[in-house]
């Protein structure tokens, strides 16, 4: 079984090189000090790679959060937060082209998520896709029907996945592994939206589909309640029964993962599933308190994951 291991070259010693790798370097220590003071969830699993996958990650964690940033950058109209997420496109294409002084708008870590893409080959269109996803959120959200649900799931979450195939290692298997990872984000952003329906209902931004809403008899107004009624409880346990059958559908994606890659797929997917678990234990209540994983028992799950 070959995967695909691409890995970061060692640069010939001389003055210009030197350079160019202690700007590299001080570009992904930046990445993992922001990965470990704010990737929670995420940077637990982090861990449990080896050193360049794990920088990687750190680098693509860094990018996904400064893109987020730019989308939610308060104060500014939609129309500069569009333009300003168009400029930061441009920086990270002149970045990929290997122009690192242009564009990147003095970002500490645009030449750790540049490299990282070089050397582990991912796709441009896919981070390409995020910052088209995050224009999804600026103003006022509301998903209309269940299919716009999946494409926005697929701008914010799959291509997460898909980068993070390319940073594990995996064999496509005519594009099984693909298909499997694009199912697996959705899975964890649909955990993510009914984990947040009160926070998101607070900030204008409404992802559950009218559709869905309108066959419970949820009301937008229902959203902004200190407890779920019925109708909002209902809708949620059905989304938790959709999210399991979503998890159970991807299960073979670990044996398409190099071995390297595996113990955190394992842990993330845990962690998220961990979430949903709590989603169905308080009754699909998801306005009274926000569903969580202990830190204690995401570093259990954490442990276990490297073991299998």
């Amino acid at each position: 079984m070959k995967f695909d291991q691409p890995s970061i070259t060692q640069p010939a010693a001389d003055f210009t090189v030197t350079n160019s790798r202690q700007s590299l370097e001080m570009s992904f220590a930046f990445c993992q000090k922001l990965s470990r003071t704010e990737a929670r969830n995420f940077y637990w699993s982090f861990r449990l790679l080896d050193r360049n996958r794990r920088r990687a990650m750190c680098a693509l964690y860094a990018f996904m959060r400064q893109t987020d940033d730019i989308a939610d950058e308060p104060g500014e109209s939609s129309e500069m937060r569009i333009r300003r997420l168009d400029e930061w496109r441009t920086a990270l294409d002149d970045g990929l082209a290997g122009d690192r002084a242009t564009g990147a708008e003095g970002w500490p870590g645009m030449v750790a998520i540049t490299e990282t893409a070089r050397s582990y080959r991912i796709p441009v269109k896919y981070l390409h896709a995020v910052i088209d996803g995050m224009k999804w959120d600026l103003g006022a959200v509301r998903i209309q029907t269940e299919a716009d649900f999946e494409e926005y799931c697929w701008h914010v979450a799959s291509v997460v996945g898909l980068c993070c195939l390319h940073i594990w290692g995996f064999e496509s298997r005519g594009g099984r592994a693909e298909q499997l990872a694009s199912r697996l984000g959705l899975a964890f952003q649909r955990t993510n939206i009914l984990r947040d329906v009160g926070e998101d209902y607070a900030k204008d931004r409404i992802y559950l589909p009218a559709s869905l809403m309108l066959k419970y008899g949820v009301r937008i107004s229902d959203l902004g309640l200190p407890t779920a009624l019925d109708s909002l409880k209902n809708l949620v346990m059905e989304q938790v029964a959709v999210a399991r059958s979503e998890y159970e559908s991807v299960k073979e994606l670990i044996d398409l993962v190099d071995p390297a890659g595996r113990p955190m797929l394992r842990a993330i997917t845990r962690i998220y599933r961990g979430v949903l678990d709590q989603v169905e234990k308080q009754g699909g209540d998801v306005l009274t308190r926000r569903a969580r994983v202990s830190t204690p028992n995401k570093i259990l799950i954490t442990c276990r994951s490297l073991f299998g």
